[in-house]
């Protein structure tokens, strides 16, 4: 286990050393991983950070309004670029491909917000499974092996690039963060594109943002999972009433696991699993049958892209 203190002075010595007199923009998005980057940067360069929070259009339920109100205290920027996300998946399917078309999108957003104020460096939350999974030919993560290799910053600074998901908690408290903040679920960079199979769409996006959103209130406080979500997996048919309905499929995922390196699923009552999937169907008219994924990583990854 990483020593935290230690750490932390490593951290902010090399962020100091690596942004100079430079303003840096970083990615926030409010998850364990940005928000320890935002804390040790800002003991770093203090003025010169500048935290920008990107509204992809592909974020959870209520996640926007949630990161303005937990961060209302920082010269925070929302950008929001739910358009530009959207229109760069139209007609995508492959899920290496979405991943680098989000990933190629976020750095240019970034690039953009940084020349309006001057910065050169850009300041992001990767960890060590991120590179892992991208070297490894797992999935191509964006921060990663979907970013683009041209692109305008001088450096790109990755303070807690060595740390595992459970170490990288362990410096949150460290850092003083709130707990909502050090113990929040993964959620993943690409958002709900990699929880949609196929092409993204808005309607399948609105879909499963509802139906992720149920997930969640279902299982986090009851089961504390390492991860809990709902996926778009295809099309089925269905009845509803006196009518046979041609609607979509939805799989529901929640896992225990350490670091994110492999995971096991969660043993879930069926009645339970019952609950869940009858509110899913209820509430979003145009699903037709909802599945409990079983299983675990490896042979599957956590995520479905």
């Amino acid at each position: 286990m990483v020593n935290t203190e230690k750490f932390i002075a490593k951290a902010i010595e090399e962020i100091k050393t690596a942004a100079g007199n430079e303003k840096v923009v970083m990615a926030l998005s409010g998850g364990v991983d940005s928000s320890v980057c935002a804390a040790l940067a800002a003991r770093a360069i203090g003025d010169n950070l500048i935290p920008i929070y990107i509204d992809t259009g592909l974020m959870r339920k209520g996640e926007t309004d949630r990161i303005r109100t937990i961060f209302g205290n920082i010269r925070l920027q929302i950008i929001d670029a739910g358009d530009e996300f959207l229109d760069s998946l139209k007609g995508i399917t492959d899920p290496e491909a979405k991943r680098k078309a989000i990933g190629e999108r976020f750095i240019r957003v970034f690039e953009r917000e940084a020349k309006k104020v001057g910065a050169k460096c850009l300041l992001q939350g990767t960890i060590y499974p991120d590179i892992i999974e991208s070297q490894g030919g797992i999935k191509s993560h964006h921060n990663v092996g979907g970013m683009p290799v041209d692109i305008e910053f001088t450096k790109v600074i990755e303070p807690i690039r060595d740390l595992y998901k459970d170490e990288v908690r362990d410096v949150a408290g460290a850092l003083g963060l709130p707990k909502e903040i050090q113990h929040r679920m993964p959620f993943p960079g690409p958002g709900l594109a990699v929880r949609v199979l196929g092409e993204v769409t808005r309607e399948k996006v609105a879909v499963i943002r509802e139906a992720n959103w149920i997930v969640e209130d279902e299982l986090v406080e009851k089961y504390h999972p390492w991860q809990c979500f709902a996926a778009l997996i295809g099309l089925g048919t269905g009845v509803k009433g006196d009518n046979r309905i041609h609607g979509w499929i939805v799989a529901v995922r929640a896992v225990h696991s350490r670091d994110a390196m492999t995971a096991d699923p969660i043993d879930i009552p069926f009645e339970h699993l019952v609950k869940i999937g009858s509110r899913i169907t209820a509430d979003i008219p145009s699903v037709a049958r909802v599945v409990y994924d079983i299983t675990a990583k490896p042979p599957a990854t956590i995520e479905y892209e």
